[in-house]
């Protein structure tokens, strides 16, 4: 990617459009509030210095994404010790619906790999093709860790997972 200038006023406006979602792709992957700020922290670090220039906001979405899974499994790469108990980094007693609490801490108890498929299927709406891109894999490997990544809910939740 050719590096161009970023204005102030675009880096606020692609941030204000997606920091949400890569902080939710970060809290998934990472497990804990903290590092997933310090990750989004450092995804945007890496626009405003590599300075990409974004076809559309589909392609800004799709770049987000990629890097913020690079900056995640590079600091999970580097961690040495076991994560803290979960409660001291999300406040579970604040979730409204108890079904989507039970999904999420089911989802956090996957691999990263599996966690990153399932969040980008169902909660950013991505096709097995797409992801495949995003994560540099092939299509048949995204179809084999959805496949996993379902078994292993439906085991940990007892229900039927959408296969769509």
């Amino acid at each position: 990617m050719k590096r161009h200038d970023l204005s102030d006023s675009i880096i606020t406006e692609i941030y204000g459009r997606q920091a949400d979602r890569v902080y939710r792709l970060s809290c998934s992957l990472l497990k804990n509030a903290q590092d997933a700020e310090d990750a989004v922290q450092e995804t945007f670090m890496r626009m405003i210095h590599r300075g990409p220039s974004f076809e559309n906001e589909d392609h800004e979405k799709a770049w987000l994404l990629k890097t913020c899974q690079r900056v995640c499994f590079t600091m999970l790469k580097r961690r040495k010790t076991d994560q803290d108990p979960l409660e001291e980094h999300y406040d579970l007693g604040t979730w409204d619906d108890q079904e989507e609490l039970e999904m999420f801490l089911a989802l956090i108890t996957l691999a990263p790999k599996y966690r990153a498929v399932i969040y980008l299927y169902y909660y950013e709406g991505y096709s097995g093709k797409e992801i495949a891109k995003i994560m540099g894999r092939p299509p048949s490997t995204i179809r084999n860790y959805l496949t996993e990544a379902r078994r292993l809910l439906k085991k940990e939740l007892g229900e039927d997972i959408d296969e769509t």
